[in-house]
């Protein structure tokens, strides 16, 4: 198996990253439109590179993880949400997203976090098993919360406590 590692993201990574983004996207679980000229910047006033972690694959930035504090009020403080997931297409069975996945459990919990919750959509059932093995529970649904690809699709709310 290749070298996986997981770190900090730095300004540096914003071109890979961002290059990344746009080659992976998929209605399967984005749902923006797909990406167009002129491209945003990867990080922005609200995706600062402290609140993503980089995955690599024998040191090429092969996927990501965007967690943050979903409301920014001090009742909401002890939970953090991921807010994107993405491996690259090439690098996916390697196990890069169970590593980020627990990377941001162990930053979440360093920062004092009690609770952990994610988004994801109906038809992403790799994704959903994924979030289940590792120990999310299904919170909530949003019925035909979005409207992509032609046809209408569940928002799947999950999250997980991550003190006992």
């Amino acid at each position: 198996m290749s070298q996986l590692t997981v770190r900090a993201a730095t300004l540096a990574d914003e071109a890979a990253l961002a290059e990344m983004d746009r080659r992976c996207w998929s209605p399967r679980h984005a749902v923006g439109p797909r990406p167009e000229a002129p491209y945003p910047p990867f990080f922005g006033e609200g995706d600062r590179p402290e609140r993503v972690l980089v995955g690599e694959v024998a040191g090429t930035v092969a996927g990501y993880a965007r967690f943050t504090t979903p409301v920014p009020v001090p009742s909401n403080a002890h939970v953090r949400q991921i807010q994107g997931l993405l491996v690259d297409n090439r690098f996916r069975g390697l196990g890069l997203a169970r590593s980020l996945l627990g990377a941001v459990v162990a930053e979440a919990r360093r920062e004092g976090a009690r609770r952990l919750t994610l988004r994801v959509l109906g038809g992403n059932t790799a994704a959903r098993r994924l979030y289940e093995t590792e120990g999310f529970v299904q919170e909530g649904l949003l019925p035909g919360e979005f409207f992509l690809d032609g046809e209408y699709v569940d928002d799947v709310l999950m999250g997980r406590a991550l003190v006992p």
